[in-house]
């Protein structure tokens, strides 16, 4: 499976649709994103990029209760803190912010992952710890190169992609 990954669009909705239309091209399954959304309107470019989408609140998404009505609204997977995303074969992928340490910590060591996700630092990652593959895609605002990140899940491969 092909999971796309973005991060920190800071309601930017022209370059998170920018990426999307990448990962589209690149054939992405899956959309997460992981956190600082920064408006409905990133929300409502992810409902309509044509693929299932999960997205996690960040630290500087406000009103996070109002973001979370309007992705079940247009049937985006939304959590205020980490989300699950199921890989199948009882695999999961779990996506969370990464400004709390200690919850990022716990989920890379929890041993219930395959993958775990996260943004907040606006620096890509791509580090195996263990049985765990850890991915950070960068950011798409407030970066001098901003990306996303492509997984195939069935190698482990990550691909890092540059966004206009």
């Amino acid at each position: 499976m092909k999971i796309g990954i973005v991060s920190d669009s800071h309601g930017k909705v022209g370059r998170l649709r920018r990426a999307l239309e990448e990962l589209a091209r690149r054939e992405a399954e899956r959309i997460v994103h992981c956190g600082d959304i920064g408006s409905a309107g990133c929300l409502d470019v992810l409902a309509g990029c044509g693929v299932e989408s999960y997205a996690v609140a960040g630290n500087l998404d406000r009103a996070p209760d109002d973001l979370a009505e309007r992705a079940r609204r247009l049937g985006v997977h939304f959590s205020t803190d980490t989300i699950l995303v199921p890989l199948g074969g009882g695999d999961y992928l779990a996506a969370t912010h990464g400004n709390n340490a200690a919850a990022l910590t716990q989920l890379i060591t929890s041993g219930r992952y395959r993958y775990v996700c996260h943004g907040h630092t606006h620096r890509q990652r791509d580090e195996r710890l263990g049985e765990v593959h850890v991915i950070n895609p960068g950011a798409l605002y407030h970066t001098p190169c901003p990306t996303v990140a492509l997984l195939e899940t069935a190698s482990g491969a990550v691909e890092f992609i540059r966004v206009p």
